[in-house]
């Protein structure tokens, strides 16, 4: 059916029924024009909106999942709170801490020391930790209304035979003794009821308020990101925190929902379809009006070429001459209606994609000298901070101080090292070099306290290894494994068949498993120096070996860590070049 319809449109544009070439052209342009432009505009639509909705939904649902993290977070914070302040109250050591004002010096004595210890539970978040007695005395800072306490609703609705621990969700902090800059402040409060019949503080509770200021104000950075409607519910279905504005809840909503694991609150978040399905109206829209004045652009356009599409041979022949002189803004003016005005069109085609070939090769060839420029200025830098260090390292030599001299010597040699990018593959002994002027400065630094046994024959110090990949692991164990530098570092280099085994090994903190296997998944940057270095390290070695090779990390927490290293022998041939064993 589609062949028959081609066919009979070739047949009426070269047949007889239409004479005019220009109209020929004219209708022949648009359907080559149009039907690309119309097909391209309605899959281009269908993809964006199909992206877009699909991204939108998943930034959703990360979005919630930060809401998830950081409110467990504070939960768990004032959940350990209390239970160490419950597991303090319940040692019978501390018997002595009553529920009246203290009238003795051991009971002074006990509540300042029980006092000390709710000072130092507190965080920047923290709002306030009470123990209120059923006398209405209580611990804690001094600025505490126990009767306007009693009054707040979300305090008054708390059953006294509540066994555990039991949440009371946000609200005004209102219940201070006198006004301050601190009253109304929004808090999430937590109680928990002590029960312990043989204790004295049997029918007390444990009060732990936390600064809520910036958890309501990222809920309400996500409701006005998002424009969705949050709501935090209790396991009870208690609303514990819902959106100010009103809302009508559908069936059609988008809904994203999370459970917290410490007290199962459910957070949901709801976005009425029409908002979630808006930036696909606006690209829909968007494609229709394009779409429209494409096809008045390119009806223009087609009529523009054909009205003029009679050129002289002559004028074609002078124009070629002139682009052959090195003329590229050469172009044949069109002003006929025959074939030659098809010629003269490709003709200025060609001209202009030649013109821009040129250019792009100029280009190119501007952007490689900025870059080589560039790579000399920076091959410039160092030269200036080696010259710097080494200015500090003399005038550290003529105050007579030794010890920095030593170390600026030391941190020139590492530097130099780090800072060479002519080679990325260097050798296992000069690598090894850099790691003696590593512990040459920790030894400064931390004074004689730790000890290093390196077993590597001479042999293998001749094979290959990527630059700068012991020293980030060197830097954790000290940073992260050794407490004030001391412990016992051992390397290990041997070979097995046409590969190196190297063991770096330490009696440091260890680490758990868990921290363990996140050492080498790829994600978002990381804070601190921990992990980054090993993934680095890994990640050399793949690309320079193949994906079989790398790291392998042993480590028991409290025990120490091993980290092994295996990758092929390859020499360094002095031609500069390398060759494998």
């Amino acid at each position: 059916m589609h062949l028959q319809w081609i066919s009979q449109i070739n047949r009426r544009l070269f047949s007889g029924s239409y004479r005019s070439i220009r109209t020929k052209l004219l209708f022949c342009f648009l359907i080559v024009t149009l039907i690309p432009l119309l097909s391209l505009g309605a899959l281009s639509y269908y993809q964006s909106t199909k992206i877009i909705n699909s991204q939108f939904g998943k930034y959703g649902e990360n979005a919630v999942a930060q809401l998830e993290q950081q409110t467990s977070s504070s939960l768990n914070r004032m959940k350990q709170m209390s239970e160490t302040i419950y597991s303090y109250l319940l040692d019978p050591a501390h018997a002595d801490l009553g529920n009246q004002a203290p009238t003795s010096y051991n009971d002074i004595i006990e509540k300042n020391d029980f006092e000390a210890l709710l000072k130092s539970l507190r965080t920047d978040l923290t709002a306030g930790i009470y123990i209120i007695t059923p006398s209405g005395y209580y611990y804690g800072e001094n600025n505490l209304d126990v009767v306007k306490l009693s009054k707040t609703p979300e305090w008054k609705i708390n059953p006294t035979s509540y066994k555990g621990i039991y949440w009371l969700g946000f609200y005004k902090q209102n219940h201070a003794m006198s006004s301050s800059d601190d009253s109304n402040l929004p808090v999430l409060g937590l109680a928990v009821p002590i029960h312990h019949s043989s204790g004295t503080q049997n029918g007390s509770t444990i009060l732990v308020e936390e600064n809520a200021q910036e958890l309501l104000h990222m809920f309400k950075l996500f409701e006005m990101d998002t424009k969705s409607h949050l709501t935090i519910k209790a396991s009870n279905g208690k609303v514990v925190y819902e959106s100010a504005s009103a809302f009508m809840k559908k069936d059609s909503d988008i809904i994203w929902n999370r459970t917290l694991a410490v007290n199962q609150w459910t957070i949901e978040a709801r976005l009425p379809a029409k908002a979630f399905y808006l930036s696909s109206g606006i690209i829909r829209s968007n494609t229709i009006v394009v779409a429209v004045i494409s096809c008045l652009l390119a009806f223009g356009i087609a009529y523009l070429f054909s009205s003029k599409f009679t050129a002289r041979i002559r004028t074609l022949k002078d124009s070629m001459q002139k682009v052959s002189f090195g003329k590229l803004d050469t172009r044949v003016p069109i002003e006929g209606s025959d074939e030659l005005g098809s010629l003269d069109m490709s003709f200025n085609r060609m001209v202009r994609g030649v013109q821009s070939l040129v250019q792009e090769v100029e280009q190119s060839q501007r952007l490689k000298k900025e870059a080589e420029l560039k790579a000399f200025h920076y091959q410039i830098n160092p030269h200036l901070l080696f010259n710097t260090l080494n200015s500090i390292q003399w005038k550290a030599r003529l105050q007579g101080a030794e010890d920095i001299r030593q170390m600026l010597y030391h941190l020139t040699m590492v530097l130099e090292g780090n800072l060479d990018i002519s080679q990325e593959l260097i050798t296992v002994g000069r690598e090894l070099r850099m790691i003696e002027h590593f512990l040459q400065i920790q030894e400064i630094r931390y004074g004689d306290v730790f000890r290093y046994e390196l077993n590597c024959e001479d042999s293998l110090k001749q094979y290959l290894i990527p630059r700068m990949t012991l020293q980030p692991l060197f830097e954790n164990i000290f940073f992260h494994g050794f407490t004030d530098g001391i412990g016992v570092i051992k390397l290990d280099v041997r070979t097995e068949k046409n590969e190196l085994m190297l063991t770096l090994r330490d009696d440091g903190a260890g680490m758990t498993e868990e921290k363990r296997e996140r050492l080498f998944i790829p994600g978002p940057k990381r804070r601190g120096r921990g992990g980054l270095g090993v993934q680095n390290a890994d990640q050399k070695f793949k690309l320079h070996f193949g994906p079989q090779y790398g790291l392998t990390v042993h480590s028991t927490k409290g025990e120490g860590t091993a980290i092994v290293i295996r990758w092929p022998k390859e020499e360094e041939r002095s031609d500069g070049y390398n060759q494998e064993n």
